[in-house]
């Protein structure tokens, strides 16, 4: 790896999801240094796992292949991926980073041509596809993943493929002896952009994700939309690969639950009914969805698109809580159990294919933070001001829609700025 130069009038983002790219940028137009880390092969974070943006549904690489433009253009971004930070220290002007960098296998003459694949044979988990598909031990993750270069799986190394497909590399990139490396880097300010996981749906023992094929989570659902995801964009149900035409959400799956994650997620209303008004254009009337929910969060504009989908006469809305699921053994159907509450009908509800609109799960790790540092109950970062020239930006601050985490991390880049400029002064 070659040496990142760094200096206290460096700012550091760690994490390059939406919200540590747009922070990077936002900075680095004004001229100043950034590195930003990725602790992932690649950048972009969940918002490439998604097939489209609500309101106006369209495609993430709408506004994500700009940000990547920008960031290939700029001479003042140093994109540093497969790092780790492990901790900091310091204070404005004089933070220090401690980073594990993992090894890619891969030298930076790879140009991605795939010359080297044909000789692979062996499969594995692709993560970025949720493990709903297999991927091939040298690999890219999607087609924007940026760098352009592949990542070579460990359980690859030492192989025969990996010889044979050694041997087809005419740009000798491929090189097995590549280890881990800890770097320090000096910032003089660091911004935390670590974003957020989806909340683990086994944990809700009711819902029996773990137990009935026929029940999934919104994220797999939008992996599945994906022309190029793990279906094909076809709805497909895991028990028989059947299309299924009568589908259920279930919101607050984890959410707004002392037992599970005492927040609301924010996104979770518009991320199904999204996905509910795309999968009733795909299939016209030959579809149906139900939605229960404790209360629909559709806020500001996000409103009127709240209403297209509830008149829409094949979507139904339950208010209720939904307490348990079953499955029927012969069709596989999840079957929902619950009350009603506008009604106070009990109710046992079979459908094709169950959706858990589960919530988000701060990716913040408290322990490697300054301890100046305040972080709820929730895990967001809920207070910098204690560390100057420390700030967290986009969903290590809140659970944000990508909207909400550009607008936050545009807002963190000036608050950036005031301590880069402070710095400055200092220095002169």
């Amino acid at each position: 790896m070659e040496k990142v130069v760094s200096s206290n009038e460096t700012t550091v983002v760690v994490g390059a999801g939406i919200s540590g790219m747009t922070t990077a940028i936002e900075l680095a137009n004004l001229g100043n240094k950034v590195i930003l880390i990725e602790k992932e092969p690649y950048i972009g974070g969940r918002v490439t796992q998604l097939y489209k943006y609500f309101p106006k549904l369209c495609h993430p690489t709408c506004g994500f292949e700009i940000n990547l433009q920008k960031i290939r253009a700029s001479q003042d971004i140093t994109v540093l991926t497969m790092a780790e930070v492990i901790d900091v220290a310091g204070s404005e002007g004089d933070f220090t980073l401690k980073v594990k960098v993992h090894p890619r296998y891969i030298k930076e003459t790879c140009t991605a041509c795939g010359d080297c694949t044909p000789a692979l044979t062996s499969e594995f988990d692709d993560q970025y596809n949720l493990g709903m598909m297999k991927r091939k031990g040298i690999y890219r993750n999607n087609n924007n993943a940026y760098p352009n270069t592949y990542t070579i799986d460990p359980g690859l190394l030492g192989t025969d493929e990996l010889a044979e497909a050694k041997k087809a590399c005419k740009f000798d990139a491929i090189d097995e002896d590549m280890a881990e490396e800890n770097i320090e880097l000096t910032a003089g300010v660091v911004v935390w952009a670590t974003g957020w996981t989806p909340y683990d749906a086994a944990k809700i023992q009711a819902y029996g994700y773990d137990r009935f094929d026929n029940v999934i989570t919104n994220i797999e659902l939008e992996r599945m939309m994906d022309p190029y995801g793990p279906t094909g964009g076809k709805i497909l149900r895991p028990s028989d690969n059947t299309e299924a035409k009568n589908v259920a959400f279930i919101q607050c799956a984890g959410s707004r639950d002392e037992n599970h994650l005492p927040h609301c997620s924010r996104f979770c209303c518009m991320a199904s009914l999204k996905q509910t008004h795309y999968l009733r254009e795909k299939y016209d009337d030959d579809f149906e969805a139900s939605i229960y929910y404790i209360d629909i969060r559709s806020i500001d504009r996000f409103e009127d698109f709240y209403k297209k989908v509830q008149n829409d006469d094949n979507v139904t809305f339950i208010k209720s809580k939904v307490a348990s699921i079953t499955e029927d053994d012969e069709t596989k159907n999840p079957i929902l159990h619950g009350v009603d509450t506008e009604g106070y009908h009990r109710y046992s509800n079979s459908h094709d294919l169950i959706v858990l609109a589960v919530g988000m799960e701060s990716n913040v790790e408290k322990d490697i933070l300054p301890e100046q540092i305040e972080v709820n109950r929730s895990n967001y970062i809920e207070d910098t001001s204690n560390l100057p020239g420390f700030y967290a930006a986009g969903c290590s601050t809140d659970a944000l829609d990508v909207n909400r985490s550009v607008q936050q991390s545009t807002a963190t880049a000036l608050r950036a700025l005031q301590s880069i400029n402070h710095i400055s002064k200092g220095n002169s």
